[in-house]
């Protein structure tokens, strides 16, 4: 392990570093899954005007988990798809 005694400078360095990034990308990850569900949550309940609320913000957070490079792009492009498609579903219910 790089925390050992004797290693490179250079070893210990990186393995801080990757702790460092761990962190913040499980924050990152941490945050677009909770934002999710509470937006699935929403769209189970069938709320027009919260699903309205939330879209926006639900949009937002997944494409800083895409430019953070904790989502690949084409997993954030499918989740803001589906997302988008349940959303305007609940939605157009509301109006119809």
């Amino acid at each position: 392990m790089a925390t050992i005694k004797g290693t490179k400078k250079q070893a210990r360095k990186r393995h801080r570093q990757s702790l460092e990034r761990r962190m913040r990308n499980k924050s990152v990850r941490t945050r677009v899954r909770h934002q999710m569900r509470k937006m699935r949550a929403a769209i189970a309940e069938g709320d027009a005007e919260q699903v309205k609320a939330l879209l926006p913000e639900t949009m937002s957070v997944i494409d800083v988990g895409w430019r953070k490079g904790v989502l690949h792009r084409n997993t954030a492009a499918r989740y803001k798809s589906r997302m988008t498609r349940q959303a305007m579903a609940v939605i157009e219910k509301r109006d119809a």
